[in-house]
C-alpha cells in the first residue's frame, strides 16, 4: 500500500497528469509528507491506516452481486450483451392499430403494477443465507448410519427383524365378521369357566406385545415345588388308635432311637463344660505362682554363659570359610551341567517306559472314569435327597416335632376311651416349614421394660 502511495505522488508530480478527483489538490500529495507512527501498538492500527481503497472494491463487488447476482467478469459475454435488432414487434403493432377490425372493439393498455407493489419487490439478487436449523435434524448422524446398515444389509439379502416380525404375522381374514357379544340375561348362552386354564385372547400376539397387553411368560422356576414332600404326611400304622403289636413296637423303636440322640448330644455337651480335675488349683500351684517371679535372677546368669559359648563358636566358623579359587568355581559349575545332564536323560527315558505301559495307563483312567461316574450318582442321589430336607432359610434351624407315640399300657381299646395328643395347628405349622414354605420361627420373648414396683396398703399395714 505504501509503494502505491508513492507512485501516486511522483504521477502527480509530473507534468499533464489529469486527477479525476476535483476535491484533491496534487500540490497537496506532493507538499505533504506521511507522518511517522509506530504501528506496533494497536491503537494506531485504525487511527493511522487508510483501508479506503479495500473498502472500496468490498463495495464494488457488493453492487455487483446486487445487481447482477455475481461478479461481471465471473459472467459469460451472452448474459452481458445481446444483439440489437430494432423494434419488429412494435411495427407490426402499429400496422394492425392503422386497420382496425370494425367487430372487434378496442383493446385497452396493459395494466401495469402498482407502485407499492414495485417497492416491495426485491431489489437485490444476492440470494437469502441459508438457515441452517431448518435442515438440520435430532440424531442425524446416528440415524445416517442406520440408513447406511440397512443398505448393507440389503444389499447382502439380509432382512431385519421388525421386518421379519411384520412378515410372520398372522394374516388377518377381513371376510370374517365380529362375533356379537350376547346378552347377560340370556339364558341360552354358553358356561363360561372363570377356573378354566383355557385362554380367551383370541388377538394377534405380535400386537398384543406392541400394545402391552401381552401377559408376562411365567418362569419355569416359579412352577416347581420347593419341596417334594407331600402337604400331609400319613402318620405310620403303629400311631392307631388299635395298632399292630409290631408295627406299635417298631413306631417304639423309632421313638428311642430319637431320644438316644438327644441324650448323646446332651452328653457332649456336659462333657465340654466340665472342668477337669487337673485344672483345679492345689497348694502346690499356689506356691509355684508365689515364688514364680523371685528365681529369674539365678537362671538369666546361668543361660549367659552357654550364648557367649554359640557366639565364639559362629565367630570360628565365619573365619573358617574362605574365598573360592577359580578351579573350584569350574568344578562346581562342570558338577552342575552333569547333574542337569543326568536329569533329562532320566525324563528321557522315563518317556519311553511310558510307551509300554500303555495298557496299564489305559487301565488306570478306566478306573478313573468309573470313579467319576461313582461319585457323579452319590451325588444325585445326596441332591435327591436333599430335596426331602429343609432348607436353611433363616436364622434358625428346622427342629423336628416330637413323635405322637403312646406307650403299650396307655392304649385304648376304642375310640371313646383315646386321649388326645398334639395338636392340629402345630402339625400345620411344622409342615409348612419343613416344606420350606416359611422360615422357621420361635415364639417372641416378652421382656418388661419397668421392674414392677410392690406397694403395701394402708390397710394391709394395720393388719400386720
Amino acid at each position: 500500500m505504501a509503494a502505491r502511495r508513492r507512485l501516486k505522488r511522483v504521477a502527480a508530480s509530473q507534468p499533464g497528469f489529469l486527477n479525476l478527483k476535483s476535491s484533491l489538490d496534487p500540490t497537496d500529495l506532493v507538499g505533504c509528507r506521511r507522518k511517522r507512527v509506530n504501528k506496533n501498538k494497536k491503537k494506531n492500527w485504525n487511527k493511522y491506516s487508510d483501508v479506503h481503497d479495500v473498502e472500496e472494491f468490498l463495495e464494488d463487488v457488493r453492487h455487483q452481486e446486487r445487481t447482477t447476482g455475481g461478479l461481471l467478469s465471473e459472467k459469460t459475454d451472452d448474459t452481458l450483451f445481446f444483439v440489437d435488432l430494432g423494434h419488429p414487434e412494435k411495427t407490426q403493432q402499429k400496422d394492425e392499430a392503422a386497420q382496425p377490425d370494425e367487430g372487434k372493439k378496442r383493446k385497452r393498455k396493459a395494466s401495469r403494477p402498482l407502485r407499492i407493489d414495485l417497492i416491495l419487490q426485491k431489489d437485490s439478487l444476492v440470494p437469502p443465507p441459508k438457515d441452517i436449523l431448518a435442515y438440520q435434524q435430532p440424531n442425524a448422524k446416528k440415524l445416517r448410519r442406520i440408513a447406511q446398515k440397512a443398505e448393507r444389509l440389503a444389499a447382502k439379502g439380509v432382512v431385519p427383524r421388525r421386518q421379519k416380525q411384520l412378515l410372520n404375522r398372522r394374516p388377518t381374514d377381513r371376510t370374517v365378521k365380529k362375533a356379537v357379544a350376547e346378552a347377560n340375561n340370556n339364558p341360552a348362552r354358553e358356561y363360561y369357566d372363570i377356573w378354566g386354564q383355557e385362554s380367551t385372547v383370541s388377538a394377534d400376539p405380535w400386537y398384543l406385545q406392541q400394545t402391552g397387553k401381552k401377559l408376562v411368560k411365567r418362569p419355569e422356576k416359579l412352577n416347581e415345588k420347593p419341596s417334594v414332600l407331600p402337604a400331609v404326611e400319613v402318620i405310620a400304622p403303629g400311631g392307631s388308635y388299635n395298632p399292630d403289636f409290631f408295627s406299635h413296637q417298631a413306631l417304639l423303636q423309632e421313638a428311642h432311637k430319637v431320644e438316644v440322640q438327644k441324650k448323646k448330644k446332651e452328653d457332649k455337651l456336659e462333657k465340654q463344660l466340665a472342668v477337669n480335675k487337673e485344672d483345679k488349683a492345689t497348694e502346690e500351684s499356689n506356691l509355684r505362682e508365689q515364688v514364680e517371679g523371685l528365681l529369674e535372677e539365678e537362671n538369666e546368669e546361668e543361660d549367659l554363659a552357654p550364648a557367649k559359648e554359640d557366639d565364639e563358636v559362629a565367630l570360628a566358623a565365619i573365619a573358617v570359610t574362605q574365598k573360592k579359587t577359580e578351579k573350584q568355581i569350574k568344578k562346581e559349575k562342570a558338577e552342575k551341567l552333569k547333574e542337569q545332564q543326568r536329569l533329562t536323560n532320566r525324563r528321557q527315558t522315563e518317556q519311553q517306559q511310558q510307551l509300554f505301559q500303555l495298557r496299564s495307563i489305559k487301565a488306570s483312567i478306566r478306573q478313573q472314569e468309573e470313579k467319576t461316574k461313582s461319585k457323579q450318582m452319590q451325588r444325585k442321589a445326596k441332591q435327591e435327597a436333599q430335596k426331602a430336607q429343609p432348607r436353611r432359610l433363616g436364622k434358625l434351624k428346622f427342629q423336628a416335632p416330637d413323635l405322637d407315640v403312646q406307650l403299650s399300657d396307655e392304649l385304648a381299646g376304642s375310640l371313646r376311651q383315646l386321649k388326645p395328643e398334639g395338636s392340629i395347628l402345630k402339625d400345620r405349622f411344622k409342615s409348612l416349614q419343613k416344606r420350606n414354605l416359611i422360615e422357621p420361627r420361635e415364639r417372641a420373648k416378652f421382656k418388661r421394660k419397668l421392674k414392677v414396683k410392690y406397694v403395701e396398703k394402708r390397710a394391709f399395714k394395720e393388719i400386720t
